[in-house]
This record gives structure tokens, sequence and C-alpha cells, in this order.
């Protein structure tokens, strides 16, 4: 039960983090276009502009998706709570897994976002 209560903490860090990070970042973007933090991708870091709507967007959709992956982990990982402790490794590990490369994903329409948004050369589009 000891090894279950940990891989349940572990399991909660990243929906919580989409939260945390979501909330942040959806509020409060970062002054500075850097290298070091942030949602840096090649078209969001092309100017102020982009910086500013990648973050405010990747944030909202982060909270969101982390407010429904935290329901749907304490879920799962209530349907492994009484099994072995190699069942509670594996799924636990699986279900982290899944939650990173679903938060990866929220990278694709971020992106599709900032595409619709601004031409090329990261000026906003005015022919929508």
């Amino acid at each position: 039960m000891g090894f279950w209560r940990l891989m349940f903490l572990m399991d909660l860090l990243i929906p919580l983090l989409m939260i945390i990070y979501g909330y942040v970042y959806s509020q409060r973007v970062p002054k500075k276009i850097n290298y070091f933090s942030g949602y840096r991708t090649r078209r969001s870091m092309q100017n102020k502009e982009t910086w500013d709507f990648a973050h405010r967007y990747f944030g909202r959709l982060s909270l969101v998706f982390g407010l429904v992956l935290m329901p749907l982990t304490i879920i799962a990982a209530l349907t492994f709570r009484n099994t072995d402790v190699e069942t509670v490794g594996i799924m636990g590990t699986l279900l982290m897994t899944g939650q990173i490369v679903f938060f990866i994903i929220l990278i694709i329409p971020t992106e599709i976002a900032l595409k619709k948004n601004f031409d090329k050369d990261g000026n906003r589009r005015t022919d929508r």
C-alpha cells in the first residue's frame, strides 16, 4: 500500500504541473523571449506578440486539460489500488507516460493557432 501511495502522488504530479503551468502562463507571460523557460518553439519566439499569444493559448489548453486529467488520473489509479507492487509500478508508469504524451500533444493545436493567426514572419494575419 505504501508503494501505491507513492505512485499515486507521482501520477498526480503531471496534471498538477499542467494546472499550475497553465494558470501561470495564461495570466502572466514571461516578459522576455528566452531559451530557458516557457513555451519555446521557432514560431512562438519570432517576436513579442507571437510569444505572448503562444503562452496564453498553451496556458489555457494546459489548464483545461490538467483539470480534465486530474480526476481521470485519480479514477485510473484507484482501479489498481489493491494490486501487487509490480502491477502498481507498471500501471503507474503507463499512466505517467500517457500524461506526458498528452502534454506534448498540446503543442500541435498551439502551433496550428500560431500559424492561423500569424504569417511565417510573425506578423499578425489580417486576411481572416
